[in-house]
């Protein structure tokens, strides 16, 4: 029987040369696919096969393949079996005839020339779209597969955690799966029957189907009413996730009202796929209506409208007392999952009203050594005074080490490495970008509680060769980095051994340069033909293939950031942030923290993981990079390792408890080593991961309570402050990484610290500290917590008595358009009480085509209500204690009408407004100097100095100790020779400070 109407002519052929030509074109467009899809697989291959995680990449490669294969075969089988069954089950009459709906004819005579080339391309277009999203859930099966019991079971149900974090995820994925499989063929079974008539529409409203279609489509309604029923059992764990109450988890509405409405409607759900089914053996009749009806009305009246009754009328005119078990899990739970429960958090009163003993500064080191230079700030002045050539570059903000000094004892240090940026504009082309520029050089450290005296740095570890005493007591041999924060680029390297090309480092003397090949074993060789060909074909680069500078010897580096390389090795991982440098065995090495995150852990709450690790210091883009944000369970699990030269990827297990990296270790045996590989010189630079910190610290604003009602009224809540940077506002304040001797310690311990204050209102709530030196004390959270009764300075108010105290002071340092910018505001338990301490940076105005960059000037201290600021950390203690932090003893007064041994006596015919006027002079002249063609260097010089000569008498005029000058007496300060280029602090008649503060960490 045709189905071609009587009218219908000859189908249009197309010429013969285009009918050649269009199977050509896509054979050539099938082939290009093809090969781009290899290319990209096998380059793949090679880059893990070049870390050694070949088997990672097999692993991930066989699990994404068997997944694709089995969801594309199972919804085609589903999708494509019904279509067919229901084409099977067409009626057998010709276009016109009785019950052939005229309205389908035109469409189904359109489609019935082609009905098999249009089945298999939508069947290839369903399996492809599946197959995909079924390889996305790789994770998913790999968890449920490998699950590992947490030996811990939820308040409501009493199933393993892993049941939460492994099992439920998994067949809530089936479960969406089959709806969409059933879906997809109730749409694909009418649309066919409808085409060729199993039903027809009827006027009015009504629908005449055959028998076979109505059996068919009953059954596949009963098959979706039957997976909703299995549905609303599931629903029932996924309970302990509810947002519906006052915290997450379930609620006593959830517990009470939908719980138990849930196995209802899983029952009438079942009777109503019965119903559906009874369908098949009796056809016609009210009933499918009447099943389809009360799955509606239940689900709208005992899914909805009951559990919103028990909500209103119940929950909320007693909330407090209904919600108060459930709160006490939420508590319990979120303690646990986010790690700071009893066993990692110790809680203490302090009063912070002590008043040291005499002498008790000068014992106590981590005052009197507290960190000084601002990562963030700083890092402008690292990159000006140890950037060498403009083609290199430091990663801001800077990294906090400890490194020990010639004597052994162990200080903060201010790291950072020297990457390169890429050859300059005029010199950037291929060869150059690929080949010649390709790796930093050199590491770069300054002890953070000292500078010299121009409040440089006073580096350690500096220059190119690289050299400086922790250089020899760390013994760094090998300096190069080829991998890098800055290794954005892929680059080519390892040629020639008598010919390098590689830019090594510039020499000291004269513009040469000295040269390098590349002898490591990190990349993917590329010195023959097959690969060449791949990676030119990768990065549509045909110098790769062409260059004569490749050669056996060549090895190509790509992917070279450190949390690229981690990230590609252990894709389970969320990164912290901020990978940092350190010199391990004589190799710079990158230290990243790798966490294990979830949002399946019953009961606890969630929160977004952007949001916690975001404040001053963060970079967005690191934020961006984190793939997954909203988390209610986090573990730092990995810490891993990439070396700078040849970026070997090592990964060691740190928290061997942790069945969520149990379960991921069961999926890649193999891939973490066990801690006790560690090197000992690795294990002295861990330290506690920031942004983890940051996840605790903002769960214990809330979390630090643990009584339900005291929780419900969230009086005592307290919130991270927001940094008081002038510059910054509603940003959080970042933590600090410093030494600290936390009450009751016998010695200080290099840890991260943080402050709260009220959910309202400025004042110190509390202090929060954890040991970051690997050791017994590793990892435990100290919370100080201020007493309610008393008021304390919280960081916003301490920022507004500095600036307040120091205003005079601070407009002469920032005359001449230099700009006043405060560092880390630091605070330290010393004594029963609180130090804050805070570094104030100047920056002078730019000048000479060079970039300013800020140096140390003043150092202001606080201690109760007394406020110290000077141009020494040593000096401003000593206005604050009274006594030398060297001798403890109280500084000598010289005799009645005898001036202090060092100052200038300032000149008795000379006012402070006379005073001012010199320095006004001295800033004139030194701008003379500069805008000459070229600059008066000599004359700019002697400026300088008679400008600090008039500071100086400025300063002089100040009675010792006080902690703030008479109106307009005020210490300056001078530009150091390192910014000859960048003019330092000036004088102008009118100008005032331009305040800024650093957020650095």
């Amino acid at each position: 029987m045709s189905f071609r109407s009587p009218g219908a002519g000859r189908a249009m052929r197309l010429p013969r040369r285009p009918r050649i030509l269009l199977p050509v074109l896509i054979a050539v467009a099938a082939f290009v696919v093809l090969i781009l899809i290899f290319t990209g697989i096998y380059t793949d291959y090679l880059w893990y096969d070049s870390v050694d995680f070949a088997s990672v990449f097999s692993t991930l490669l066989v699990t994404q393949i068997l997944l694709f294969i089995v969801g594309a075969l199972v919804m085609v089988a589903i999708v494509g079996g019904n279509m067919l069954l229901a084409y099977r089950a067409r009626p057998m009459f010709g276009p016109g005839s009785f019950g052939s709906p005229q309205g389908a004819d035109r469409y189904r005579l359109a489609l019935d020339p082609h009905r098999r080339l249009v089945f298999l391309i939508g069947m290839g277009v369903l399996a492809l779209f599946t197959g995909s999203s079924m390889a996305g859930q790789w994770k998913t099966w790999m968890l449920f597969a490998n699950g590992t019991p947490f030996n811990a079971k939820d308040q409501q149900f009493h199933l393993d955690i892993s049941f939460f974090m492994f099992t439920y995820p998994f067949l809530r994925m089936v479960l969406n799966f089959l709806f969409t499989a059933v879906i997809l063929s109730i749409v694909v079974a009418a649309v066919v029957h409808y085409l060729y008539g199993g039903f027809r529409f009827q006027s009015p409203g009504g629908v005449q189907a055959t028998r076979a279609a109505r059996a068919h489509l009953s059954v596949l309604l009963g098959v979706f009413v039957l997976l909703k029923a299995a549905a609303y059992l599931l629903d029932r764990y996924d309970l302990v996730y509810s947002t519906r109450g006052f915290v997450d988890g379930a609620s006593y509405t959830d517990v009470n009202a939908v719980l138990p409405a849930k196995g209802i409607l899983a029952v009438i759900a079942l009777i109503c796929a019965l119903i559906f089914f009874a369908g098949v053996v009796r056809p016609g009749g009210m009933w499918p209506g009447v099943a389809f009806g009360l799955l509606v009305l239940s689900a709208i009246l005992i899914g909805s409208v009951y559990p919103a009754l028990v909500e209103q009328f119940q929950v909320r005119p007693n909330q407090q007392l209904k919600e108060q078990p459930y709160i006490d899990r939420n508590i319990a739970a979120t303690r646990e999952a986010f790690g700071v429960g009893d066993r990692n958090v110790t809680v203490t009163q302090y009063q912070a009203e002590g008043t040291p003993e005499q002498g008790e500064v000068a014992k106590d080191s981590t005052v009197s050594g507290v960190r000084l230079l601002d990562p963030v700030l700083v890092a402008k002045t690292f990159e000006q005074q140890q950037r060498i050539r403009g083609f290199y570059d430091f990663t801001d903000p800077l990294d906090v080490d400890r490194y020990k000094d010639a004597d052994g004892n162990v200080r903060d240090h201010v790291v950072a490495v020297r990457e390169l940026t890429g050859p300059p504009g005029e010199l950037n082309n291929w060869i150059n970008r690929h080949l010649v520029y390709t790796h930093g050089y050199g590491f770069v450290a300054a002890p953070g509680n000292e500078v010299d005296s121009e409040g440089l740095p006073n580096f350690d570890a500096k220059d190119m060769p690289v050299e400086g005493s922790l250089v020899t007591s760390a013994g760094l041999k090998e300096p190069r980095v080829y991998f890098g924060e800055e290794g954005t680029d892929y680059v080519v390297v390892g040629g020639s051994a008598d010919n390098p090309q590689e830019l090594d480092y510039p020499k000291s003397v004269g513009s040469g340069q000295a040269d390098t090949t590349y002898t490591g074993k990190g990349g993917v060789p590329v010195g023959g033909l097959f690969n060449r060909l791949l990676y030119a074909i990768k990065y549509g680069e045909k110098n790769l293939l062409l260059s004569g500078d490749i050669n056996g010897n060549s090895r190509i580096l790509y992917d070279r950031s450190p949390a690229e390389r981690v990230a590609k090795v252990a894709p389970f991982l969320t990164l912290d942030a901020d990978p940092y440098p350190a010199i391990v065995d004589g190799r710079i090495v990158w230290i990243i923290d790798g966490y294990t995150t979830a949002d399946e852990y019953p009961y606890s709450q969630s929160g977004s993981y952007s949001d916690m690790i975001r404040d001053t210091a963060t970079d967005p883009r690191a934020i961006a990079a984190q793939p997954r944000d909203d988390i209610n369970y986090i573990r730092n699990s990995v810490k891993a390792t990439v070396d700078a030269y040849d970026g070997t990827v090592k990964l060691y297990e740190w928290d061997a408890t942790d069945p969520l990296l149990k379960s991921w270790e069961k999926a890649f045996p193999g891939l973490i080593q066990p801690k006790d590989r560690m090197s000992p010189q690795l294990t002295e630079h861990l330290r506690y991961p920031e942004d983890l910190f940051k996840v605790q610290r903002d769960i214990l604003s809330r979390y630090h309570i643990t009584d339900a009602r005291s929780f419900y009224s969230g009086q005592d809540f307290w919130n991270v402050p927001d940094d008081p940077s002038p510059t910054e506002t509603n940003v959080k304040q970042p933590p600090y990484y410093l030494s600290v001797k936390m009450p009751g310690a016998q010695s200080s311990s290099f840890s991260l610290t943080t402050t709260f204050v009220p959910r309202r209102g400025p004042n110190l709530a509390a202090f929060m500290a954890v040991d970051s030196t690997p050791g017994p004390g590793y990892g435990k959270l100290q919370i100080l917590r201020m007493p309610s009764n008393t008021t304390i300075s919280g960081p916003g108010q301490v920022q507004n008595t500095f600036t307040n105290k120091t205003a005079g002071e601070l407009n002469i340092l920032g005359i001449g358009k230099a700009k006043i910018l405060y560092g880390n505001l630091l605070t330290l338990p010393f004594a029963g009480g609180l130090v804050y301490v805070e570094p104030v940076y100047v920056q002078a105005p730019a000048g000479a085509g060079q970039e300013p960059y800020p140096i140390l000037r003043r150092v202001l201290v606080m201690f109760g209500d007394k406020v110290g600021y000077a141009g020494t950390l040593q000096e401003a203690l000593g206005q604050v204690f009274g006594e030398s932090p060297q001798t403890g003893q109280p500084p000598q007064q010289p005799p009645t009408g005898q001036q202090p041994t060092g100052a200038k006596p300032p000149a008795a015919e000379s006012s402070l407004a006379a005073i001012a006027q010199q320095a006004q002079k001295a800033y004139q002249d030194a701008q003379n100097a500069l805008s000459k063609s070229p600059p008066d260097w000599t004359a700019y010089g002697a400026a300088q100095k008679a400008l600090k000569e008039a500071l100086d008498q400025l300063a002089a005029t100040r009675p010792a100790g006080a902690a703030t000058p008479p109106p307009g007496a005020t210490p300056g300060a001078t530009a150091s020779p390192g910014a000859a280029a960048s003019p330092g602090v000036t004088a102008s008649p009118g100008a005032s400070a331009s305040p800024s503060s650093s957020p650095g960490g």
